[in-house]
């Protein structure tokens, strides 16, 4: 590869590495580390003035105040926070655009810059930029963010944060304000604003359909493909608009796979004549996921989904993994068990967590938080649908996401001890999903996981009978077209019509084991540790060697809080041998015979 790209970073910060491994650029600088902060409780701070204000206490970026790496610890509930710091920009950027990115801040947020308001962004969970160009002084320059937040009302999304005081259940401890990574970077006057991967592996090729920010008159878009360092392929269009398509044949084809993550480099680069204007590093893997029957497949072979659900906590980090090493290892923590993939469960994780599974070719689910939503009706949809529909463009390229799955056991919702009627939550549904498949033709997508479906390309069902043998009989008529979901809220039977959609048991198992005998978790726990694994064998094979089900998804990997039913404690602690599990999951199913 003939560019280089050396980070710009400040040693000893939190989380120092590049936020986006998928759309890097050479040009950058973290801000993580200490900022000033004040909790806004009365959120009153914009009239009084504290765009332009100190505050007395600090805060470590990227923790939200409730963490304890934040070095606050303060876990009530906080209707609005304020950050400051100063920034300095760099000489060497003179004559470029300054983009200020914001990794995720829960949950309205405004962003000023030397106390003028660039931009606003509402949702807790996605990354967001601005240009802040035009507002930058020669010195002095300094970045306040302003965020509100409020758990409790029916119509913000907030996963598993607890609309209580205190965690309880599947439950957990609040985050509010900024929780990943923010950062400055500089680009040319004509910039790649974005980019979409459409891979061809069986033709060996990648369509790259761009975006371009500025004058593109007299200049063109390079593209570049390397594998192991070796030149692949590269194309070159003139730019006339604002979008285009560029396409790239690839010398040679190297498949993703299951556990070996092949990954192509990628160069983009906006050029005037022999001048670089703007250059982003990239990454894309060439893979097929379709579905042959009820089986799904990868790159053309039956491929059993052994997966897990993943939350995305962490015991000092609350959302926020502690470094990128703890990304890895949770990773590692599930294939070592015998998974091989995951849901990531009520949260939208962050980029770098999608790289190393991409790198190491992990199988994973996007999901959005959509528990705390409660509509009363279409029209506050918004507050679902436009940070969803930024979930699915910021990571439609990582090859390790292989399904959608937007909304999570919603279906006559309680709005002030209301039930509501089933149209308003069918057209809440149907039109979520009618969106993603529009946004991404490329994956299928699970309308709303367990107990309830109405336009779906995949039929999935939570189960969490811990009765064995009822458990197995319940799974013995899929043969029939009888699907059983034993998720209490299923209070309409009549409402389950599987149409012959390929299968997934998305939610099963939740074994509560926890020595304390403190802690929450599903059913009854087994008395001795021999009880426990009979249990997980018994409940895992029935769904391995079942013909009709092509995956299945146990609760949890880990502990989490008060809840006990991973494999791992909250700390990251093996239970048991993972040895046994792996044993166990990675059986021959039935069908991949």
């Amino acid at each position: 590869m003939d560019q280089v790209y050396i980070m710009k970073n400040v040693k000893n910060i939190p989380r120092p590495e590049h936020p986006k491994p998928q759309f890097e650029r050479c040009d950058w600088i973290n801000l993580n580390g200490e900022w000033e902060f004040a909790f806004d409780e009365n959120k009153c701070g914009i009239a009084k003035g504290f765009e332009k204000a100190h505050f007395e206490k600090r805060i470590t970026v990227p923790f939200c105040p409730e963490s304890k790496l934040s070095g606050i610890g303060d876990t009530d509930f906080h209707n609005a926070v304020w950050y400051r710091r100063d920034i300095d920009i760099p000489t060497e950027w003179s004559g470029k655009r300054i983009i200020l990115h914001i990794g995720a801040c829960d949950y309205f947020t405004r962003v000023y810059v030397n106390g003028r308001e660039i931009g606003t962004h509402k949702g807790g969970y996605v990354s967001f930029s601005f240009d802040i160009t035009d507002a930058l002084l020669e010195k002095g320059n300094y970045i306040t963010v302003y965020a509100e937040d409020d758990t409790r009302d029916p119509l913000q999304p907030s996963g598993k944060q607890s609309m209580r005081f205190d965690s309880h259940g599947c439950y957990y401890t609040r985050t509010t304000g900024i929780w990943q990574t923010v950062w400055l970077e500089a680009v040319g006057k004509t910039y790649i604003k974005s980019t979409k991967y459409y891979t061809n592996a069986d033709e060996g090729k990648l369509s790259v359909h761009y975006t371009i920010k500025g004058e593109t008159a007299g200049k063109a878009l390079l593209a570049k493909a390397y594998f192991v360092g070796r030149e692949m392929g590269r194309a070159k269009v003139s730019l006339s608009a604002e979008y285009g398509v560029i396409d790239i044949a690839l010398m040679e084809t190297h498949l993703w796979e299951i556990g070996d993550g092949k990954l192509y480099d990628l160069v983009l680069e906006v050029v005037e004549g022999d001048t670089v204007i703007d250059s982003v590093k990239s990454y894309f893997g060439l893979r097929k996921i379709e579905f042959k029957g009820k089986a799904f497949c990868l790159n053309g072979r039956k491929v059993y989904g052994r997966w897990v659900l993943d939350q995305g906590f962490y015991p000092d980090g609350i959302y926020t993994a502690p470094n990128d090493e703890a990304l890895k290892a949770d990773i590692i923590y599930s294939m070592q068990l015998g998974f091989n993939g995951a849901r990531l469960h009520e949260k939208i994780f962050e980029e770098r967590f999608l790289y190393h599974a991409d790198k190491m070719g992990y199988l994973v689910w996007g999901e959005y938080p959509n528990w705390g939503f409660e509509p009363t009706d279409m029209s506050p949809i918004n507050n679902i649908l436009s940070e969803w529909m930024e979930e699915v463009n910021r990571d439609f390229n990582h090859p390790s996401i292989i399904g959608w799955c937007p909304i999570n056991e919603t279906w006559d919702v309680k709005v002030r001890g209301c039930e509501l009627d089933i149209p308003q939550c069918r057209e809440l549904v149907e039109t979520v999903y009618r969106i993603t498949k529009a946004l991404d033709p490329t994956r299928p997508v699970i309308d709303t996981s367990g107990n309830y479906h109405t336009v779906t390309d995949i039929f999935d069902v939570h189960n969490y009978n811990q009765d064995t043998e009822k458990f197995a009989i319940e799974h013995s008529k899929t043969s029939e077209g009888i699907i059983c979901d034993s998720v209490s809220r299923s209070s309409k039977a009549n409402r389950q019509k599987w149409r012959g959609e390929p299968l997934f048991i998305s939610e099963y198992g939740g074994i509560k084991w926890d020595t304390s005998g403190k802690g929450w978790g599903y059913g009854n726990a087994p008395e001795s540790e021999a009880e426990f694994l009979d249990r997980y064998k018994k409940l895992t094979e029935t769904l391995l060697f079942n013909p009709d089900i092509f995956a299945f998804c146990y609760t949890q990997l880990y502990d989490v809080e008060q809840e006990v039913n991973g494999l791992m404690t909250y700390d990251r602690h093996f239970k048991f041998d993972p040895e046994i599990f792996r044993k166990i999951n990675t059986q021959k199913a039935a069908i991949e015979e």
